[in-house]
């Protein structure tokens, strides 16, 4: 299995979780940033009109990347890796890159996600979706087949500090989505106690859909 982050890798905070659900595997690890000193990172950040994608580096800090960028970034890494005899690539990044392909059999995180939204919510529902940054609320968008309604509320899963408060922003919802791979099963069940509501994690529902590819 390979697994890629659009941060640094390893992921320590994401993969040691997810191989609870996901049983044993022989896994490898690629970050889109692997390879970058601090400043060229910094140079990274989205520049006006392109949208903003967040995630982690290998020391734990929170990163803000251009969209642009990493889908440039993000092909090339999958061509690489289409020559490398993987079984199996998972994409654990909850953001849509229009044209990254691979040949081999490939999980994205962002059609894992709406689609389980939508087996749930397609019938008329409110969705909660909680997002990292306030800017994403903006930028948001979603593959969504069915005809449910979506309020947003933002809460970064590497700083920690407005988890409650966005469970509570969504609290009128039907259910509650958290829409990025670093957001934790312990952050899970505080919004699902703090909002009262049913509450999907990206990373569960990735890592399920893994297990039965690798089962």
């Amino acid at each position: 299995m390979a697994f890629v982050t659009i941060g640094q890798s390893p992921r320590s905070d994401l993969l040691p979780e997810m191989r609870e659900w996901m049983g044993d595997l022989i896994a490898a690890e690629f970050g889109l940033l692997d390879d970058l000193s601090h400043e060229e990172i910094c140079r990274l950040a989205p520049a006006a009109g392109d949208h903003a994608l967040v995630s982690r580096l290998r020391d734990g800090r929170e990163v803000t990347i251009g969209k642009a960028w990493t889908r440039e970034r993000l092909a090339g890494l999958m061509e690489r890796l289409d020559g490398e005899a993987f079984d199996l690539i998972v994409l654990l990044c909850t953001g849509r890159f229009e044209g990254v392909r691979a040949r081999t059999l490939m999980v994205e995180a962002q059609r894992v996600v709406d689609a389980g939204v939508d087996a749930v919510a397609g019938d008329g529902r409110t969705v909660g979706v909680m997002l990292p940054l306030a800017r994403q609320m903006d930028e948001f968008h979603t593959t969504q087949v069915g005809g449910y309604s979506i309020v947003l509320a933002h809460a970064s899963p590497y700083s920690d500090l407005r988890v409650e408060d966005a469970a509570r922003d969504l609290a009128k919802t039907d259910l509650i989505v958290m829409h990025c791979m670093g957001y934790t099963e312990a952050m899970r069940r505080r919004v699902a106690e703090t909002a009262g509501k049913p509450v999907l994690l990206a990373r569960r529902l990735v890592a399920s859909a893994v297990a039965q590819l690798v089962a």
